[in-house]
């Protein structure tokens, strides 16, 4: 698998992302979707990688800088084809190789409280991140998990 960064312009990427944000919005209350739009995601603060498989989308992921000590991951989605392949674990492996090498002293993030979050906050467990109070902009949200790391 290759990971690369991405202008978020392939097809793939747009509807692995559109695929993501639909989630969101059918899982979560509106006040309680986090997830960023491609406008968004192509903010100057944020990194955007795609994970590809050959020619097949297998999953993305970003990284925003909070702070020059401080990250953020963001739009992690593992496509459907390549679920339980450890395509999530590569690219958190790599955001978090990546925030070390900026000198980020913490990386942080936002998921949800729901059980279909449940396999994404095991995840970010077993990578070490632990339940925290909202960081950045985030305020207290019932339908929201905030966790971080110390890297």
């Amino acid at each position: 698998m290759d990971i690369r960064i991405d202008d978020l312009s392939h097809p793939a990427v747009i509807a692995l992302l559109q695929e993501h944000l639909d989630w969101m919005h059918r899982i979560s209350p509106p006040e309680s979707v986090h997830a960023l739009d491609l406008d968004a995601l192509r903010g100057p603060d944020i990194t955007f990688w795609a994970l590809w498989d050959g020619d097949a989308l297998a999953g993305c992921g970003a990284l925003r800088q909070l702070d020059a000590r401080h990250g953020e991951v963001k739009s992690m989605r593992t496509a459907r084809t390549h679920l339980r392949r450890g395509t999530a674990t590569r690219m958190l492996d790599h955001i978090l190789t990546e925030a070390r090498g900026r000198g980020y002293g913490r990386l942080s993030l936002e998921t949800g409280s729901m059980a279909y979050f449940a396999p994404a906050r095991a995840l970010y467990a077993r990578a070490g991140f632990t339940a925290c109070a909202p960081f950045g902009n985030y305020a207290e949200d019932m339908n929201s998990v905030f966790m971080t790391r110390t890297l």
